[in-house]
C-alpha cells in the first residue's frame, strides 16, 4: 500500500507532545515523556521487523498504537509512576485480534468538545476545511457523535468568517437526519447584545447549549456565575428551554481575572438551579499543576470542582458534569494525574456525570485519546488508598458517551441505528479498507506560536 502522509512511518499513532488548544501556553515534554516517545518508537521499529512490516504500515494498526502505549507503560513502570496504567496484554503489540479486542471500537463515542476552526484570518494554518474535518473526527477516530463548541470574541470580531460560517454549515447539512452533530451558542453575558442574541441562537439555530467563559470579558474581565450577568444568562437559558449551559472552567489563560477562571461558584448556582445542567468544560484542570489526592484546601484545579459541588449539598451524579477536553490529553503524559483526575471525578462528581470530550482538531484525530482511554486503568492501590472505582468496560461507555445521553436528551440507540446508514459511515467503511491517518495536530505547540496565535485573535487567549 502506498501511504501519502508520513510514508516513513515517523510519527507515533499515539501523540504525546506540547501542543495546546490555545488557550494555554503550550508545555514543553519533559525528559521521561521524551524518553516514552523514543522508547515506543524504537519498539516500533523492533516489531514492525518482527512482523515483516514496514513501519508506516505497522504505525496505522491497532498493533502499533498498542505496542505505543505499552512502550509508556514500560518507561513509567521505571520510573515509577504506576498510579495509573493502560490495561493491555503484550500480545497486543503482534496480535491484530488482541489489539482491537482492547483498542478497537465498541462503544457509542459522544464527544462533547469538538472544534471546528477554518483557514481565514485566525493565524493558524493547515486546518482545512468541512472535508478535511469530517476525515480527522469521523473516519480516522471512531467518533460516532459531536458537539460543535464555540470560542468567544467581540461581536464585531467575530472569529468566523462567512466562509467558514459555510463549512460549518455544510458539515450539518451533509450530516442531516442523523444527529451526528449538535451546536453550541456562544454566550459572552457580560457584553452588550449577547443576552440579547441568545433568542436567536435558540429559535433559529436550533441551538443544543450554551457556551461561556467565565473569565473572559470584552475589557479583560470576566464574571461570576452567580453574579448578576451570570444569573441572567442562566435565567434567559430557562426561559428559552435550552438549559444545558457549558462553562470553561480552568486552563487560565493568566493572572487577570484567574478568580473567574476557578469553580468556586460552579456549586452555587447549581444548587439554585436543579432544574438546569452545568457542564464544566476541562473540570477546573489546571495545565500546569499535576493532581493528586482530594485536597478541599487547595482552591484551584478538579479540587476546587468537587468542594464547590460538596459544599453546595449539590449530590453525586445531579446536576454538574465533569467535561474531560484537553484535560484527558494532558494527563495521558502522567498515569498518576491521571489515575487521581478521573477517581476523583467519579468518586465525587459521579460516575454517571463524567463526560469525554477531545478538544478536537486541535489535537488532529481524537483517536489517540479515545484508545488511551479504552485501555486506562486506575492501580489498585491507588483504588484501596481513595476509593476511586475500577474502571469496567461499562464505566468506560458511560464516559465515553451514555452520561451524555443525559444532558442532551439522546437515545444512544436510536443515533447509532440511524448513522449506521448515513453517508459518513458509507465513507468510513470505504476509508478504513486503507487508512491513511496523519497523526498531526493542529494547535500551537511553542510560545512563539502560542503569542502568533494570541496576536491573530487580537491579543487574548479567546
Amino acid at each position: 500500500m502506498t501511504f501519502r502522509h508520513d510514508p516513513d512511518g515517523t510519527r507515533l499513532p499515539i501523540k504525546l507532545d506540547s501542543t495546546s488548544n490555545g488557550e494555554f501556553e503550550p508545555i514543553p515534554l519533559t525528559a521521561h515523556e521524551r524518553h516514552m516517545n523514543a522508547l515506543a518508537q524504537a519498539r516500533a521499529g523492533e516489531t514492525a521487523k518482527r512482523l515483516g512490516l514496514g513501519r508506516r504500515a505497522f504505525m496505522v494498526s491497532a498493533c502499533g498504537a498498542a505496542s505505543t502505549l505499552l512502550a509508556f507503560n514500560d518507561a513509567n513502570a521505571a520510573a515509577g509512576r504506576t498510579g495509573g496504567y493502560y490495561d493491555l496484554e503484550q500480545v497486543a503489540a503482534l496480535d491484530p485480534a488482541a489489539a482491537l479486542e482492547r483498542l478497537g471500537d465498541r462503544e457509542f463515542v459522544f464527544d462533547v468538545q469538538g472544534h471546528f476552526v477554518g483557514e481565514h484570518g485566525l493565524g493558524r494554518t493547515g486546518l482545512g476545511g468541512a472535508e478535511k474535518f469530517i476525515r480527522d473526527v469521523f473516519l480516522d477516530s471512531d467518533t460516532d457523535m459531536m458537539v460543535l463548541s464555540f470560542i468567544p470574541s467581540r461581536r464585531e470580531k467575530e472569529l468566523l468568517t462567512i466562509q467558514e460560517a459555510d463549512e460549518v454549515r455544510r458539515i450539518i447539512d451533509e450530516m442531516a437526519g442523523t444527529q451526528r452533530l449538535l451546536i453550541h451558542g456562544r454566550v459572552n453575558p457580560n457584553q452588550p447584545g449577547d443576552l440579547e442574541g441568545m433568542d436567536e441562537l435558540a429559535e433559529v439555530w436550533g441551538v443544543s447549549a450554551w457556551k461561556c467563559y467565565t473569565q473572559w470579558g470584552p475589557d479583560g474581565r470576566g464574571f461570576f456565575l452567580h453574579d448578576d450577568i451570570g444569573l441572567q444568562m442562566i435565567e434567559k437559558a430557562r426561559a428559552l428551554g435550552v438549559k444545558n449551559i457549558c462553562v470553561h472552567k480552568g486552563l487560565p489563560f493568566g493572572r487577570e481575572s484567574y478568580e473567574h477562571s476557578l469553580c468556586t461558584d460552579v456549586g452555587v448556582v447549581a444548587k439554585m438551579f436543579p432544574d438546569v445542567n452545568f457542564l464544566i468544560y476541562h473540570s477546573g484542570f489546571i495545565a500546569s499543576q499535576a493532581e493528586g489526592p482530594y485536597d478541599p484546601a487547595r482552591g484551584e484545579g478538579v479540587d476546587e470542582l468537587i468542594k464547590s459541588v460538596e459544599d453546595n449539598g449539590v449530590g453525586r451524579n445531579a446536576n454538574v458534569y465533569a467535561e474531560l477536553g484537553s484535560t484527558w490529553r494532558r494527563v495521558m503524559r502522567d498515569p498518576d494525574s491521571a489515575a487521581h483526575t478521573l477517581g476523583k471525578l467519579l468518586k465525587h462528581i459521579g460516575e454517571e456525570s463524567v463526560l469525554y470530550g477531545s478538544d478536537c482538531i486541535w489535537y488532529g484525530s481524537p483517536q489517540d485519546q479515545i484508545q488511551a482511554l479504552r485501555s486506562f486503568q486506575i492501580s489498585e492501590a491507588l483504588q484501596e488508598a481513595h476509593g476511586y472505582p475500577a474502571i469496567t468496560d461499562a464505566l468506560r461507555a458511560r464516559i465515553f458517551g451514555l452520561n451524555a445521553t443525559r444532558p442532551y436528551g439522546i437515545d444512544a440507540e436510536e443515533v447509532v441505528r440511524r448513522a449506521a446508514a448515513d453517508r459518513i459511515a458509507r465513507q468510513r467503511a470505504a476509508y478504513r479498507e486503507a487508512p491513511d491517518p496523519h497523526f498531526l495536530t493542529y494547535g500551537p505547540k511553542t510560545r512563539r506560536q502560542f503569542l502568533a496565535n494570541l496576536q491573530a485573535r487580537g491579543g487574548s487567549p479567546v
